[in-house]
């Protein structure tokens, strides 16, 4: 071939490349369909590009289920032959029931009774257990848990019997015994218990579910402990979507409770309850259900603790220290004062310890609420719930009530001095805790020490020594109500009559060994007392305070009345002629009953009978030191207006119009005050102090003789509807008020003296009617005598 064909051939093939290059060539056009193969060609390998990804995908992913969970894949065996069927680790193949029976037969295990998770039986728990080796009761106990499903695929033949796979197995070890028995153990006891596991017998599904999210179990034992029976366990948890079973938490409960699922907090979700409470000593251990972030079941429990404080407030955490001490309510009382002062929402942390206090307080206040027959059992219960006064009111009640609670805080293992000392902490000024520590030291500590303390909080805080040592000098034998001193001068009120048969059974003599006896000599009264001094202050009638211990009753009542010390008393008895005549006899015998208190007294001689007149007072019966009789010299009333012009100005108008109110002169016209000046000027009246304003009173006794000059006539009142044939008595005020009226009391009591009862007080009316006497005194509230 020659240069010039070569050099034609090559500018062809340049021309025919341009050509193909600009898609104009025949011969492209011609070769077009063998292109479109090569484009599926490309479209066939990504394919199997993309497919070969997702094997190795799916690959990957079945690998990871093989590993974590090995029983998500078992819907495969469905679709393969039984050759071709997938063997998972060391899987055993699906088992009908009594195979699986059998083969725990084999392994010296026992199969339970199932207990299915869903409502078709499609998915069970199997409870494997062992035989205890020395066992009386309950011999077989739970040693696995293990969760079967229906094998899929292996039914189809009519009549074959079901087959299950093994989902999930958890090995079950009870609770140690020091767990069990630690909430009824003290922690100085030698006997804490050991780490031996202890046996569950019985698994159960709770009734109540808390969420859809998995379903929960109990396992439970039972342990004697004492005289308590205790209830242990585990909360178990298991979780469908990945097949599996957890040990969420163990329990012990001496009140022999299972745990229950109960919505106590404002979430929607109920919360697990434990009662840990032993005799009247509440615990509740209270568990939310929380999210976590775990693969396998991605739910936990969580405690409600009381510690730390959710809110940073010096009242919150005050009320917390007193929960966490086991003053429940008092914790709720400040609680709830601190929520009404509060503007903004609690935060849910707070919220939820509030919930746990106000269950506990609600368990508290019903046992103090509780008619108790034992005086132990009944002021345990009010100081754990925080009712220092009601407590301290049955301590006082009685010697026996004293001694049985100071036998109650002699064998406290530190509950109650916790609870005092936190309270105490808490409100220092608190009167009744501070008389409870007092007497809780008395019992630990001794006497010097409690004075010692009683002194150092005096210069602290406000605190009534008195009242907190007459409450001690109960735990030394002084049974006075705690108010008695142990000797005290006898000071006693009361009218008395005559009697001529007395029943000795009826009277409590000072000396019981030395029985009652009447004789010839001897005249006997019986005074009914209307008031007397304790020692330490006055009671009057009725005495239904006054409560006998069952023990030396005699010993008791004849303290209270000063008798012990001095059993002389003198009895006063107005004549016929208006004379008086006293006697003094001895006290022989007390008698209480419903409230009225007698004595029985013998005389050497009889008083001469008094008048049988209705108006003619009844005899008066005192003991020497009872009364110190205020006399002040009496003065007619124009000395006082000599003194006091306006008090006896504003007073005459008054008198005047109140005796003829009453009927007891005539009229209806008011004289000037001048002549009710010259009428009554001379009329003998006493100024003293009667209601402690430094401002003397008048007191006037008007007799029917004296108004019967006022009519003009002689002899009685004219009225005699008014019965007023004795003296009446009126007081009046500096105004001119009248502040005490014996003309206008239906019993017609009559004033009978005026006598000091109390150092440094105002004097007291004694009055009397037909039966018996009593006291008066000025009530600067009520402005009366009362």
């Amino acid at each position: 071939m020659t240069n010039k064909s070569q050099k034609l051939n090559s500018k062809r093939a340049n021309q025919m490349r341009r050509r193909e290059e600009n898609g104009k060539s025949p011969v492209a056009k011609k070769h077009h369909p063998k292109n479109k193969g090569s484009w599926l060609a490309s479209l066939l390998a990504f394919m199997v590009l993309l497919g070969g990804g997702t094997l190795v995908i799916g690959g990957a992913w079945l690998s990871i289920q093989l590993i974590l969970n090995p029983d998500g894949v078992n819907w495969l065996n469905q679709y393969l032959p039984e050759w071709a069927q997938i063997s998972v680790g060391n899987r055993k193949p699906p088992q009908t029931l009594l195979q699986i029976q059998h083969s725990l037969s084999q392994e010296g295990l026992i199969a339970g009774d199932t207990l299915p998770l869903d409502d078709e039986e499609k998915l069970f728990i199997l409870p494997v257990k062992k035989q205890l080796s020395i066992c009386a009761a309950d011999c077989e106990y739970i040693v696995e848990l293990r969760v079967y499903e229906l094998a899929p695929g292996l039914q189809l033949k009519v009549g074959a019997e079901k087959r299950y796979h093994l989902l999930n197995q958890l090995a079950i070890q009870g609770p140690e015994e020091s767990f069990v028995i630690a909430p009824v153990v003290n922690a100085d006891s030698d006997s804490q218990g050991s780490s031996i596991p202890l046996p569950l017998t019985e698994v159960g599904r709770f009734e109540v579910q808390p969420s859809e999210e998995g379903i929960w179990f109990y396992l439970r034992g039972n342990r004697q402990q004492g005289t308590n029976a205790i209830a242990y366990g585990h909360i178990i948890h298991y979780n469908p979507e990945q097949a599996h079973l957890q040990n969420m938490l163990s329990w012990t409960s001496p009140a022999g409770e299972l745990p229950t699922w109960r919505q106590i907090t404002g979430s929607n979700t109920p919360e697990l309850i434990i009662n840990q409470t032993v005799g009247l000593e509440p615990l509740f251990r209270v568990y939310q259900v929380a999210k976590v972030e775990f693969f396998l079941n991605p739910t936990q429990l969580e405690p409600i603790s009381l510690s730390p404080p959710a809110l940073d407030n010096s009242d919150y955490q005050d009320a917390l220290l007193l929960a966490r001490s086991g003053l429940w309510t008092p914790a709720r009382n400040l609680l709830q004062t601190l929520q009404k002062q509060r503007t903004k929402p609690l935060p849910a942390a707070a919220e939820a310890q509030i919930d746990l206090i106000r269950l506990h307080s609600d368990f508290t206040q019903n046992q103090a609420n509780t008619n108790w027959a034992n005086v132990s059992q009944e002021v345990l219960a009010e100081l754990i719930d925080g009712r220092w006064e009601e407590a301290l009111k049955v301590y006082a009640a009685s010697p026996e009530n004293t001694q049985e609670v100071a036998t109650l805080l002699e064998a406290d293992n530190g509950r109650l001095r916790n609870r005092i000392e936190t309270a105490l902490r808490v409100q220092p000024n608190n009167q009744q805790v501070q008389a409870w520590n007092a007497l809780m030291m008395f019992i630990k500590q001794g006497r010097t020490q409690t004075e010692d303390w009683l002194k150092e909080q005096s210069k602290k805080t406000k605190t009534n020594l008195l009242y907190i040592q007459k409450l001690l000098r109960r735990l030394e034998g002084d049974y006075s109500d705690g108010n008695t001193p142990a000797n005290h001068t006898s000071r006693i009120v009361g009218s008395a009559q005559p009697v001529t048969q007395i029943n000795p059974k009826e009277w409590l003599p000072f000396n019981p060994k030395i029985p009652l006896q009447v004789t010839q000599n001897e005249v006997w009264y019986q005074v009914q007392v209307s008031a007397f001094h304790e020692g330490r202050g006055w009671l009057m009638t009725p005495f239904t305070s006054i409560q006998l211990p069952k023990t030396e009753p005699e010993k008791f009542i004849w303290q209270q009345l000063g008798l012990n010390n001095e059993s002389a008393m003198q009895i006063t008895v107005w004549t016929a002629d208006g004379q008086q005549q006293t006697t003094n006899v001895t006290i022989k015998g007390v008698q209480l009953r419903g409230g009225v208190l007698r004595l029985l007294a013998s005389a050497t001689e009889m008083l001469q009978q008094r008048s049988s007149s209705p108006n003619q007072p009844p005899p008066l019966a005192l003991t020497d030191a009872a009364l110190e009789w205020v006399q002040p010299s009496p003065i007619t009333l124009e000395e006082v207006y000599q003194q006091q012009p306006q008090q006896v100005q504003a007073m005459l108008p008054r008198l005047w119009r109140e005796l003829q109110t009453v009927g007891a002169i005539k009229g209806t016209v008011t004289p000037s005050f001048e002549k009710l000046r010259q009428q009554m000027g001379a009329w003998p009246v006493q100024v003293i102090d009667l209601t402690g304003d430094d401002k003397p009173e008048v007191v006037l006794n008007i007799s029917p003789e004296t108004i019967a000059t006022l009519n003009q006539t002689k002899g009685k009142i004219p009225n005699p509807q008014s019965n007023n044939s004795r003296a009446r008595t009126l007081v009046f005020a500096d105004t001119g008020k009248i502040i005490y009226n014996g003309f206008r009391i239906s019993s017609q009591p009559s004033l009978t003296a005026i006598a000091s009862l109390e150092s440094g007080q105002p004097p007291a009316l004694l009055v009397e009617d037909s039966k018996t006497y009593g006291f008066q005194r000025w009530n600067s509230k009520t402005q009366r005598f009362e």
